[in-house]
């Protein structure tokens, strides 16, 4: 069983969500706190058609071979309200239980989501990095806050993503000529570090291996 921090109480109202993230972001470190990554697991979640019932999915690549090594699912009631900037209070009770069914414990976790690119700098990749004290990182498809300078076309190009004066994450090529990602420090790592991880877990499309078969898998 993989080990997760104490959770604390999962909020009922928005007021108490924001609460919880003006406490728990101060727990979110933002270096190089990982060595050697042998696994790298990615997050996505999937809602039955009604938004009653919360699907989350994990899988576990191999890294650098990127072969699918574990995975688990985990159905849940959903209990929090789709409010933006408070998504992980819907995502993540689902994740930890999809994450208690894993076999292999990962090196490094990238969510589809933010992380410090978050008005409140604690989004799900953030979250979950502490919930799980797993090095995390948010690598997201569209973007949520902050400003960039124009970005190259070629694969690797990548300007930093400012939010009131603060780099809160990077704009990314992931693939040349295509639309960019979003990735941020989600827990225990740097950008650049984070962004290195991001483009290995990339080798042929927009989106990281992890985020597509995560997804494919939650899609079932």
């Amino acid at each position: 069983m993989m080990q997760i921090h104490p959770p604390h109480p999962w909020p009922q109202t928005e007021s108490e969500a924001l609460a919880i993230q003006e406490k728990w972001r101060s727990q979110v470190k933002t270096t190089p706190d990982l060595s050697s990554v042998n696994y790298v697991a990615g997050v996505d979640l999937a809602y039955s058609a009604d938004d009653s019932i919360t699907k989350a999915a994990i899988v576990v690549l191999s890294l650098p071979e990127l072969q699918l090594c574990d995975r688990a699912i985990a159905l849940r009631p959903t209990t929090f309200p789709y409010i933006p900037g408070f998504l992980s209070f819907r995502e993540v009770p689902a994740v930890l239980d999809a994450w208690e069914k894993l076999t292999i414990c990962p090196d490094l976790l990238l969510c589809d989501g933010q992380g410090l690119a978050h008005p409140r700098r604690f989004g799900l990749a953030c979250h979950l990095g502490v919930l799980t004290n797993i090095p995390a990182i948010g690598v997201a498809k569209s973007r949520f806050i902050g400003e960039h300078d124009l970005l190259g076309e070629k694969r690797g190009s990548w300007q930093p993503l400012i939010d009131q004066g603060e780099i809160v994450g990077a704009v990314v090529r992931s693939r040349t000529g295509v639309q960019p990602i979003y990735v941020s420090i989600g827990h225990r790592l740097d950008l650049t570090t984070a962004i290195d991880y991001v483009l290995q877990c990339t080798p042929k499309y927009r989106l990281p291996e992890t985020t597509r078969l995560a997804d494919r898998l939650a899609s079932m």
